[in-house]
């Protein structure tokens, strides 16, 4: 497993395993079977409601704490913000059944932001997580955080993949000291993603699978990646991404797919400002 090391000099796998959408049912046995194919970073989020599973997950598969990356996510905060992101912090780990976590993310740039970030940095200097960062800020609300801020988000977990490429996000990053992670790698199969001419062609060529290729051209963009699966044999080939490399040819063909924007949905847009900051989790 090849490896991204992080502005405070933390390893961090450059692949993982991520578990959005698995239900909580799924959840432990799929865990399980990701950590006996080789993962060893795991990203959960409280939003996912499956904290718990992959904690029963972690215990059950007896493989020693420290060879682990466990990341989650804090969901947006009412006032106090800093009590209650602490408070937020002390459920997951619970949940997860750890004594400290490796990164744990900001979910959404919602909210009292300065306020949850004080508190993920107190929590930091405390030693009870190794490194913090955030998820779907875009470059403004990203840039805002780092100068206002003491310590510098170690990673931003952004929308990533062949048809929203993030290359000028990515470039702000690296300025900046921080690692880009993917999320939607796969693009969850939008654009018939799978069948994609470009991409197939390529993996024909290497005799590998669309989405082999797809991860392989996020390692070698240096991108973090969690692709998700409940499938052993989809596990297995997911993680099978470091035996070839794609050209420099190969890695331009896949530029052309950039679309300019999100599939999903637009963190700038009004209504999903309003409906992302108006949920809450219960616990």
């Amino acid at each position: 497993m090849q490896t991204v090391t992080l502005n405070n000099g933390v390893e961090m796998p450059i692949l993982g395993f991520g578990v959005y959408q698995i239900p909580p049912e799924q959840t432990e046995q799929a865990v399980t079977e990701a950590l006996a194919a080789g993962y060893r970073l795991l990203d959960t989020a409280a939003a996912y409601l499956n904290e718990e599973a992959v904690g029963r997950a972690i215990k059950s598969s007896g493989i020693p704490r420290e060879e682990l990356f466990v990341t989650t996510k804090l969901w947006v905060q009412d006032a106090p913000a800093e009590e209650n992101t602490e408070r937020a912090f002390e459920t997951s780990l619970n949940k997860l059944g750890l004594d400290y976590l490796d990164l744990y993310l900001m979910h959404q740039p919602y909210g009292d932001v300065y306020g949850q970030w004080r508190a993920m940095e107190d929590l930091h200097r405390a030693g009870r997580i190794k490194a913090i960062g955030v998820a779907n800020f875009y470059p403004d609300r990203l840039l805002d955080l780092i100068i206002n801020n003491e310590v510098t988000p170690a990673v931003n977990q952004i929308e990533t993949h062949p048809f929203f490429q993030r290359t000028a996000d990515q470039e702000l990053m690296r300025e900046h000291g921080l690692q880009i992670q993917s999320w939607g790698g796969f693009a969850e199969g939008k654009n018939n993603i799978f069948s994609h001419p470009v991409l197939s062609e390529i993996g024909e060529k290497h005799g590998k699978s669309v989405a082999q290729v797809v991860l392989r051209w996020l390692a070698q963009r240096g991108v973090v990646a969690i692709p998700k699966s409940v499938r052993p044999e989809r596990m297995a080939e997911n993680i099978d991404v470091f035996d070839f490399e794609l050209t420099d040819d190969q890695m331009a063909s896949i530029a052309t797919l950039e679309t300019g924007g999100s599939l999903f949905f637009d963190h700038h847009d009004p209504k999903m400002v309003s409906w992302l900051s108006a949920r809450r989790l219960d616990g």
